[in-house]
């Protein structure tokens, strides 16, 4: 349990990193943080694996590996909390562009729930046995940080666990659990589109190829895929995130840019609708009688996270057994998560659930899940630049979430 000391220093923690946010592989100041307090509670630990990544290891007799997992990254979002604690930090991204830097995504809230985790470990020795491997990814969000790891030697330096656990902050009412068995978070697909035209002046536009009309057909028609090519019961979604093309109200241009997000649970579903965006973005440019062929352009891919079933009851029965906090099962997220390559690449089964963060004032009179869903879906999400989590009961269920958790696989100390 977390005692009023512990849960002041974590808040002063989490207030601070919140404050000084680091885009990925930026994650500098974090990682010191990290490493210093990690050295200070007794763990063997490394920093600079996978670039920016930070590996804490605390063996306590013979017993299974744990492997606890939490995120380092921000985003390139204008923070708009008015919080006392909020991040005036910019940052430089990977075109080399100046950007406004947040913890949008709740990654301060991670690396501070497994800080308290390691330090409530460290002073319980005897209350178990096995070994702790605290993994502090970088990159997340750019979908590289835990190949990053894995490519660094992660399991032939610093073992093979027994089973990957993690949480992710969620605009749930704080308190809440959210473990899903099966596909918990989608594969995602991110996509650059270039299609070329033939420039030319605005009042000519019969001497051009239009890329920007090629551009708004295109987008058009790729938001019919998912309602038109899917079966009802198949779960997709493609997001066009940016049209770029032009630089005057008078000038056709050259080309443009479409970015495009692909969510899916399922490979048949994910390759479905890849091919129907190569058709769809060929024959566009065909008919709007481009010279050049369009280019599609992989930006990066995450796997969808899927949990073992039997982890997942594990889990769940050891949240009831501590009376954690209350449990769900919030459905399938089509937000997406690397954290699944560390299972998949080590061969451990994978628990990963949602941490509601939300304030529980927010849900005052709510008496239904489904009065519940109506508001949340009304709070600000993850990557709003609104993003607010409520500190308490946030960070002290965190905490006891990932040790609950984490003391399902340990041994019981001899």
């Amino acid at each position: 349990m977390t005692n009023a000391a512990d849960l002041a220093d974590l808040t002063a923690i989490y207030r601070d990193l919140h404050a000084h946010p680091e885009l990925a592989f930026a994650e500098h100041r974090t990682a010191g943080i990290v490493a210093a307090r990690l050295r200070d509670l007794g763990y063997q630990t490394t920093a600079g694996v996978g670039r920016t990544g930070v590996v804490g290891l605390l063996a306590n007799g013979d017993g299974p590996t744990v492997l606890l997992r939490a995120d380092m990254d921000a985003l390139p979002v204008l923070e708009r909390t008015g919080l006392d604690y909020a991040s005036a930090e910019r940052g430089v991204d990977a075109d080399g562009k100046d950007v406004p830097v947040m913890h949008a995504c709740g990654h301060d809230a991670h690396v501070t729930c497994l800080l308290g985790a390691a330090a409530a470990f460290a002073a319980d020795a005897e209350g178990w046995s096995g070994r702790l491997v605290l993994v502090f990814q970088p990159a997340e969000e750019t979908g590289g940080g835990a190949q990053a790891m894995i490519d660094d030697g992660l399991f032939g330096r610093f073992g093979v666990p027994d089973v990957v656990l993690g949480q992710h902050v969620a605009p749930m009412p704080a308190g809440l659990l959210g473990v899903r068995p099966g596909a918990a978070f989608a594969a995602a697909d991110s996509l650059r589109v270039m299609l070329y035209g033939r420039g030319g002046h605005g009042s000519r536009p019969e001497t051009t190829v239009d890329p920007v009309l090629m551009a708004a057909a295109t987008v058009q028609r790729l938001h019919g895929i998912v309602s038109r090519e899917l079966a009802a019961a198949d779960a997709g979604v493609i997001t066009v995130g940016a049209l770029r093309a032009g630089t005057a109200p008078n000038v056709i241009p050259d080309e443009a840019e479409l970015l495009l997000t692909v969510r899916s649970y399922e490979p048949t579903v994910r390759a479905t609708m890849l091919a129907a965006i190569e058709r769809i973005v060929a024959a566009e440019a065909a008919a709007s009688g481009a010279v050049t062929a369009p280019e599609i352009t992989s930006l990066g891919s995450f796997p969808a996270v899927v949990n073992d079933a039997a982890a997942c009851a594990k889990v769940k029965d050891a949240f009831a057994a501590a009376g954690t906090g209350l449990v769900i099962d919030p459905g399938p997220v089509t937000g997406s998560e690397d954290v699944g390559l560390l299972a998949t690449a080590s061969g451990a089964p994978c628990a990963y659930w949602l941490l509601g963060s939300a304030d529980p004032a927010h849900f005052a009179g709510v008496a239904s899940l489904e009065e519940a869903r109506a508001v949340v879906d009304k709070l600000p999400s993850n990557h709003s630049p609104l993003f607010a989590p409520t500190v308490e009961p946030t960070l002290r269920v965190g905490v006891a979430a990932l040790t609950t958790a984490a003391r399902a696989w340990l041994a019981p100390s001899a």
